[in-house]
């Protein structure tokens, strides 16, 4: 692993150039000032053909209890994904993403239960790869439902790569995978030639629709829906 970078020394554009080389940034703390460059051995990725979505899941889908929405409130999932006692994600991390998220290259899917923000996915866009940074819930489901519309909406804007970095049992459950590092790059490099948009012009699936475009079998072969 590289050395810590400088403080000041990293920029959005140095941030963008690291993912293009497969490399991403930890940090020890919440007020770590240092940033470490981080590349895998065992890379987790999640197939956007090979979610599963388990009919308890597709119920609560189908129900439509909780809200989603799209790039509306960013630094407010950063903040609840750092919110835990031990976090990688510093705030200088979470400055540098909310610098991307600025320029358009960051996104959040946001779940809320009556007004209040109970789940949320995060990540990073670059051609047709997108790097999941973090998911946090609050209630039940509201992570798994966040994933669901990520997937979903990665499949609508052309996407090919969902890169969750590491491969936590949570993941695995709902179809993630690790790949070598070198399997890792190789998907990586044919990703970032890929033109991909992560808000598809007229693409508004309701989490219904989400639930009703999986397979019956509860693993997910989703079909790119506009709406």
């Amino acid at each position: 692993m590289p050395d810590p970078a400088p403080p000041d020394e990293i920029t959005p554009e140095i941030l963008l150039r690291a993912y293009a080389m497969g490399i991403f940034p930890m940090s020890d703390g919440r007020d770590d000032p240092e940033i470490h460059w981080v590349d895998p051995r065992r890379r987790g990725i999640m197939p956007l053909d090979g979610f599963h979505l388990s009919r308890s899941l597709a119920r609560r889908l189908r129900r439509e209890d909780l809200r989603v929405t799209v790039d509306q409130a960013f630094p407010a999932v950063v903040d609840a994904c750092a919110d835990r006692p031990e976090t990688w994600i510093s705030q200088r991390i979470a400055a540098l993403y909310e610098r991307l998220f600025q320029l358009g290259h960051a996104h959040s899917i946001e779940v809320w239960d009556q007004g209040r923000l109970v789940g949320g996915v995060y990540g990073v866009t670059l051609g047709g790869a997108f790097f999941g940074e973090s998911m946090f819930s609050r209630v039940r489901d509201a992570s798994k439902i966040a994933l669901a519309h990520t997937v979903h909406r990665l499949n609508a804007g052309g996407f090919c790569l969902f890169d969750t970095q590491f491969l936590t049992p949570h993941l695995a459950s709902l179809g993630g995978q690790e790949i070598t590092r070198d399997e890792y790059h190789r998907r990586l490099a044919a990703a970032l030639d890929v033109r991909a948009e992560f808000q598809p012009k007229g693409y508004s699936p309701s989490s219904s629709e989400v639930a009703a475009s999986a397979a019956a079998s509860g693993s997910t072969q989703f079909r790119t829906q506009t709406s």
